[in-house]
Formats: C-alpha cells, sequence, structure tokens
C-alpha cells in the first residue's frame, strides 16, 4: 500500500496547476477510501514543482493591482488570489506529507479536506478567470508566498502558528470588503466565489488553532506565549489591524494571540 507520505510528495511534485488540483483531489480521495498507509517517513521537497507561468517577482516588484473598479483590475486581483490558492495547496499538502506522522488520523484528516478545498478554491478563480478572458499565468505573481514553508520546515507548532493562524487569518480580515467591492462593480460571480473561499477559511484557520492547541497541551507550553513567540520568531511581516474579530472569534482565534503583538 502506498504510503500518505508518498502519495504527498507525488502532489508536490507534479508541476502542472491544473494536474496538482486533480493531485489533491485524488489524495485525498484515497486517503478517505483507505488506500494510503498513514507513514509520513518519505522526504519532502524543499521546493514544490510549480509551472513556468506566472513569473514569480518579490513583492516590491509587483505591479499596482488597483481595488478591482475595473475589469482589468478585477482580472488582477482574482490572478493574485489564484496564486494564492494554488500554493495554499502544497502548503497544505506538505503540512501533511511532513508532520502527518506526528497526529493522529484526525489531524490528516482536516488537512486533507484543507487541501481539497484549496485545489477546488483554484479550480473556481482559474475558471472564472477565463470567462473574464484571461487565465492563470497570464500576470505575474508573488513569489514570496512558500516561504512561510520554508521557515517552518522543521517545527509543525510553528507551521500552524503561521500559515493558518497568520496568513489565512489575514484572508479573513481582507476577504469581506474584497466581496463589497466586486458586488459594487456588478460582478456578483466573482463575490460569490469569494464568499465561498470565505467560509472555506473559517474552517481552515479553526483547524490551525485546534491542532496548535492540541500540540501546546501535549507539549505542556502556554498555548498564547508560545503563538507570540514563533509570530515574533519565524514571520518576517507584522500584524496589521483591521482585524475581522468576529471571523476571528468563530474560529477560536481570539483577540488574547493577536491584539497585543499587533502593530
Amino acid at each position: 500500500m502506498q504510503s500518505l507520505g508518498e502519495a504527498a510528495r507525488a502532489v508536490l511534485l507534479t508541476p502542472d496547476p491544473h494536474d496538482k488540483r486533480r493531485a489533491a483531489r485524488s489524495l485525498a480521495r484515497a486517503w478517505r477510501q483507505g488506500r494510503l498507509a498513514h507513514r509520513c517517513d518519505t522526504p519532502m521537497p524543499d521546493q514544490p514543482a510549480w509551472p513556468a507561468t506566472p513569473e514569480l517577482l518579490p513583492p516590491n516588484r509587483m505591479p499596482k493591482r488597483g481595488r478591482g473598479g475595473s475589469e482589468r483590475g478585477r482580472v488582477a486581483l482574482l490572478h493574485a488570489l489564484a496564486h494564492i490558492e494554488f500554493v495554499a495547496i502544497d502548503l497544505a499538502v506538505d503540512l501533511v506529507g511532513r508532520f502527518g506522522g506526528e497526529f493522529p488520523r484526525r489531524f490528516v484528516d482536516d488537512w486533507i479536506a484543507v487541501a481539497a478545498d484549496e485545489a477546488m478554491h483554484f479550480a473556481l478563480l482559474d475558471r472564472r478567470l477565463r470567462q473574464l478572458g484571461s487565465h492563470y499565468g497570464a500576470l505575474p505573481a508573488h513569489a514570496g508566498l512558500w516561504e512561510s514553508a520554508e521557515s517552518t520546515a522543521d517545527d509543525v507548532l510553528a507551521r500552524l502558528a503561521i500559515v493558518p493562524m497568520v496568513l489565512e487569518a489575514r484572508g479573513l480580515d481582507v476577504t469581506p470588503s474584497t466581496v463589497e467591492r466586486f458586488r459594487a462593480a456588478g460582478d456578483e460571480t466573482s463575490a460569490n466565489i469569494l464568499s465561498r473561499i470565505y467560509n472555506d477559511e473559517i474552517r481552515h484557520v479553526t483547524a490551525g488553532t485546534v491542532w496548535f492547541r492540541q500540540k501546546c497541551d501535549e507539549m505542556g507550553f502556554n498555548v498564547v506565549e508560545t503563538w507570540h513567540a514563533l509570530v515574533k520568531s519565524r514571520f518576517r511581516g507584522s500584524l496589521k489591524p483591521p482585524f475581522n474579530d468576529s471571523a476571528r472569534h468563530d474560529a477560536g482565534l481570539t483577540q488574547e494571540f493577536y491584539a497585543v503583538i499587533a502593530s
């Protein structure tokens, strides 16, 4: 029987975005059907395989997108979000393949489901881009999204603290206003896609918070103090308001985590 680690590595080394999306969903299906052994002894690659396009640029070289009022601006924003979801497939699969052996099956259940969600989100956004005359890869994209995986490859607590509890939580803060901008522009189709992604991301942040708490409890660590220390040492950015306190609270990420260290 193929191991979970072997299957995860195969997804990470799939370069074509549409093949990777399908591979992630196949991974989830194989796990649910009991066709993968709960073993994660296969090394994960330092860098996933990605397509030749989009061109990846450092943040300070990314072209300005505007606020989504024009169709061109909406296409640029949807492309940026599609890239986030594409990289998020690899982030979820790497989490499972790298650390899944340290946890019970329920951990794998949760993060395999996240990977399948991210694959679905990418498919929705890419299809919308095509409806608007574009496609994923047509514009440059942010090169720094994988840095959070590289900086936390040695520590599952750090990975949980940074990826779901900082990066995905930021999506909870900014997505509602983005949805409203699309609706104001009359783009109800894109707004509905983003609303669906937003609701799924609450579950993703919840999974991060739940498993971070559980691992801290298992190791005898103070949950909030440990999160503060990891964010300060492993996250290169800063936590900036405004925060969507309601959605964060629903995900278990209460103000005691982020209010004290926000800039």
